[in-house]
């Protein structure tokens, strides 16, 4: 039997949380899980997911997409699965909004036949065709930022605009940036890790792994400081440390496809996935996709409800 381990990194709405941990482990109930929330955003009691075997760990420091504490947590979790010898074949990290969208034996059996050694999205970060923009993998990558842990009122961003944008393309040397987790101030990085033979690349965080390759990444964590600490300077690690370290080694069968759905068509920020609905079923549940985000009951829980009947094939 392939056994998985499910990373979730959570920080709001306690329901919706318990509700995913409850549906994995119903469909599937010898897999493992942590749970890494967030307190500073929320409270979440961890009893009813103990009752669930579900072991929570606590983020220390407020998380946040444009630092190094989703990955930082993402590998801390990883250190216990193996400090307490959990048994597990495959490790698969989500959100606390995303869903599976298909029977979880059904995605084991795919998992047990597979020849890749992981499924995640990546792309060399460096490159004119990156989704991004070059220039903002470059902004993010090549750059150590100062943190002020303060977001700015919007007024306070329309004063700072005209003077950012202008220092930021008129020179190399310093980026001003407070689009992710509040205002920061880059320089650009002396030296920089990325070369011919250790290419930055980016994508998507969240992935399914082998054990093999969740191993590479723990040991590599541990006896690269330098890459570590590079990352922990830069500007949405999240999206490049994995890709990074994993397609650089040259160890694994890696198929570009993390197998998940995910819509950046958001007419409010494009920056943010689409929340999804019922009118979106048709196209989740497609046999190449096995998670989707992001999802919030509050708009919409039918949609919810109809994954569930399909989780669970309840007729």
């Amino acid at each position: 039997m392939t056994k998985i381990l499910y990373i979730i990194q959570t920080f709001k709405d306690p329901e919706q949380i318990y509700r995913l941990a409850k549906i994995i482990k119903t469909s599937s109930s010898a897999s493992s899980m942590i749970i890494c929330h967030d307190y500073t955003a929320s409270h979440l009691e961890i009893e009813p997911l103990k009752k669930l075997g579900v072991e929570v760990l606590k983020i220390n420091g407020k998380g946040g997409r444009g630092d190094f504490s989703m990955v930082q947590s993402y590998l801390e979790a990883i250190e216990w699965a193996f400090t307490h010898e959990l048994e597990f074949d495959w490790c698969i990290n989500l959100s606390g909004q995303d869903y599976p969208t298909q029977p979880l034996p059904q995605l084991e059996q795919f998992l047990a036949k597979t020849s890749y050694d992981g499924f995640l999205d990546y792309f060399e970060a460096f490159s004119e065709s990156v989704p991004w923009g070059l220039k903002e993998s470059e902004d993010r990558y090549l750059y150590q930022y100062w943190r002020s842990g303060r977001f700015l009122a919007r007024w306070e961003r329309g004063l700072l605009r005209p003077f950012a944008t202008t220092l930021n393309q008129v020179q190399p040397f310093i980026r001003i940036n407070w689009a992710y987790d509040g205002l920061m101030i880059g320089l650009k990085a002396k030296s920089t890790l990325f070369n011919e033979s250790f290419v930055c690349y980016g994508g998507s965080f969240f992935c399914t792994l082998s054990r093999k390759c969740i191993g590479y990444l723990h040991a590599f964590a541990k006896e690269n400081h330098d890459v570590v600490q590079h990352y922990k300077k830069s500007c949405v690690s999240v999206e490049s440390f994995l890709q990074t370290v994993l397609v650089n080694s040259h160890l694994f069968n890696l198929c570009n496809n993390s197998k998940r759905y995910i819509d950046f068509a958001n007419l409010e920020d494009s920056s943010r996935p689409r929340t999804l609905s019922a009118k979106d079923y048709p196209m989740l549940v497609q046999d190449n996709i096995h998670f989707a985000r992001k999802f919030e009951p509050a708009q919409d829980d039918k949609i919810l409800d109809m994954l569930d009947a399909r989780i669970l094939q309840i007729s």
